[in-house]
């Protein structure tokens, strides 16, 4: 009955998102810049995809023997853009949601789906995995992150394969809160979004933890 209430609550926000959402999470939009070739039409912006040489994983991923966790990078600044680097796809299904995740953490980012935090954790290695999203502008792959329970499956695509985390909790922090994107020695992943929804008072923090390898 749990999937059946939560379902319900998705649509009916969907309608009723054009009157009650906030188009900008209190962000004026900004336009953003592609990797290689600068263009101000949408449909020739160009994409690089992200590649790696990470090693696969064959179980549950944990530090090797003096390695050292992945470094986050500092907040950008409110100016700054990314480049537009394509790392994969995530997927929530308990929300029906499906974004390509970008690299960067930066408004051009969120613009265009989930923004990955430089410099934290991959899917599918040890260390805490950091994504963004908008909840109100477009395309607010994060809108219902309040929705989430623990046991729910966060899928992520890249190219090193795909990997099931599950949601553990969920928590209401202030916007300096950045002990978040914390480095872990087992493979976690945190989602962060603008809460309440059209503000920027707070921050809603979704906790995962890895679960498998699909």
């Amino acid at each position: 009955m749990r999937t059946n209430s939560r379902a319900s609550l998705l649509i009916t926000a969907a309608l009723a998102l054009p009157i009650t959402a906030c188009g900008s999470d209190e962000t004026a939009p900004e336009t953003s810049s592609a990797a290689v070739t600068t263009t101000t039409v949408p449909a020739s912006t160009t994409t690089t995809i992200a590649t790696t040489t990470t090693t696969l994983w064959t179980g549950p991923p944990t530090l090797a023997p003096g390695a050292t966790l992945p470094t986050p990078i500092a907040p950008p600044g409110p100016d700054e853009v990314d480049p537009e680097v394509l790392m994969g796809t995530m997927e929530i299904p308990a929300l029906m949601m499906s974004s390509p995740i970008y690299e960067g953490i930066t408004d051009p980012t969120f613009d265009r789906g989930v923004g990955w935090w430089p410099g934290t954790a991959r899917p599918g290695e040890p260390g805490n995995v950091v994504l963004g999203g908008h909840r109100t502008s477009t395309p607010r792959p994060f809108r219902h992150l309040e929705l989430l329970e623990p046991g729910d499956e966060i899928v992520f695509t890249i190219d090193t394969g795909v990997f099931v985390y599950r949601v553990t909790g969920t928590q209401i922090v202030e916007p300096e809160a950045m002990w978040i994107v914390d480095q872990t020695p087992l493979a976690t992943a945190t989602l962060f979004a603008c809460h309440p929804p059209g503000s920027t008072k707070e921050r809603i923090v979704v906790f995962a933890e890895f679960d498998r390898r699909a």
